[in-house]
């Protein structure tokens, strides 16, 4: 082999080695890069997002060309290499040439640039994005063929390769907000307030209302007087009337609406009648999740609803206020009665209520108990010790400890808890 022939020999070698490196890298960045972020600089206007986006969308084909082109320019170069090293050192070549060709491959070719396209894969990925497309429609056939085999030979093994065993985008999204706060990107507010949004399609209206025992509700067979002064006495904008028995609700007095009327009766209490100011009750499932909710209070423009079971019995009200304060916590404002749910003791335990929802115990305290078979914290206890338990029994559930304090007959109504650590639990 003359020396021009060795020559050119190196310059393909050193071209094969810049192409593997090529493949190494997009595979690395086409990868590792973000849809959404493709989709945002596609609607700013950049030309080469729109070709990222679709060589992501079909991943599969693209590390299945980018793997036929890497495996046939590390093929060739390794045999150039030999060829042109066992013309100057005859057998002994082999050796040589296998241990030369891995040092530049898995340095130049492989760690090299994935670890450049890593560093920040979505503008190595619109980099590019156009030549990939190229390798694509040029190994797309080759590629096709060979994972139809594929999928043919795993299905003869038994592999169901046809399942869909993705994540949904929800848990996506999810994973990604929870991974932001653990390394600092995320505060714990923005984190629930994210968590709260992602939820409302999971949680149903059952789990945030405000029980029936806790519902403030005028008697409409009342005097007008008393029914005026109850509803001026009251922190809540809206109230439920009912005749006869309290479950049985007929209306819903405003109290913008008893304040029009008011005027319009120059004062006169005794001339008002409380029925034709109140509206229509709006009686929701309680199986109804948020976003649906949500939906309908909006569709509506109601802020109230009465929640009832299977039976049609009232179990409580949902309000527009309640679901949205499952995304931005808790909303007070100068008339709201603050009722102290989590009271911080000296000796460093919490004295909760027992109707405190396991959802505001888990935003307040970042804690994670589980609020699947229980809505509240008085419910998880009884849940999980699989009883109804008596005063100063103690039970530890998920790292945490749970003193039973006191009780109504059979419910819990105040609990003392404490995390325990790790150790211990």
């Amino acid at each position: 082999m003359s020396s021009l022939e060795l020559w050119l020999t190196g310059a393909s070698i050193l071209v094969l080695l810049c192409l593997s490196g090529f493949f190494s890298g997009t595979e690395t960045a086409i990868t590792a890069a973000s849809r959404a972020r493709m989709h945002q600089l596609e609607k700013a206007g950049d030309r080469r997002a729109p070709v990222a986006g679709k060589l992501i969308d079909i991943r599969e084909r693209l590390i299945g060309a980018i793997l036929l082109g890497n495996n046939l320019v590390n093929i060739l170069a390794s045999a150039l290499t030999t060829s042109a090293l066992i013309a100057i050192f005859g057998d002994a070549a082999v050796a040589y040439a296998t241990i030369i060709m891995t040092v530049l491959v898995v340095v130049f070719s492989e760690v090299l640039p994935k670890t450049w396209a890593i560093s920040n894969p979505d503008r190595f990925a619109l980099a590019v994005a156009p030549i990939a497309r190229a390798v694509v429609v040029i190994f797309g056939p080759v590629t096709a063929a060979v994972q139809v085999f594929v999928r043919w030979l795993l299905r003869r093994l038994g592999v169901d390769v046809d399942e869909n065993s993705g994540i949904s985008p929800h848990e996506e999204i999810r994973g990604t907000v929870d991974l932001q706060h653990m390394q600092g990107g995320l505060h714990k507010a923005e984190r629930d307030r994210l968590g709260g949004l992602l939820d409302l399609a999971e949680l149903e209206v059952s789990d945030i209302m405000k029980h029936r025992t806790k519902m403030q509700m005028l008697n409409a067979d009342e005097p007008a007087a008393t029914v005026v002064d109850q509803a001026l006495a009251s922190p809540y904008t809206r109230l439920p009337l009912w005749r006869g028995e309290p479950e049985n609700i007929v209306g819903i007095l405003h109290a913008k609406d008893l304040l029009r009327a008011l005027h319009a009766a120059e004062g006169e209490v005794d001339a008002l009648d409380i029925m034709t100011i109140a509206k229509p009750p709006w009686f929701v499932p309680d199986a109804t999740n948020l976003h649906d909710q949500l939906n309908a209070f909006l569709k509506r423009k109601s802020h109230f609803a009465l929640v009832v079971d299977e039976y049609g019995e009232v179990m409580g009200l949902v309000t527009l206020e309640d679901i949205i304060e499952e995304i931005v916590g808790e909303i007070s404002d100068e008339h709201d009665i603050v009722v102290e749910g989590v009271r911080p003791q000296p000796d460093g335990t919490l004295l909760v209520d027992g109707g405190v929802t396991i959802r505001d115990l888990n935003r307040a305290l970042d804690w994670t108990l589980p609020d699947d078979e229980a809505t509240t914290a008085a419910g998880l206890v009884i849940h999980e010790a699989r009883m109804i338990p008596e005063e100063k029994q103690a039970f530890t559930f998920h790292g945490v400890r749970f003193v039973v304090e006191k009780k109504d007959r059979n419910r819990i109504t105040l609990l003392r808890v404490q995390q325990v650590p790790q150790q211990e639990a």
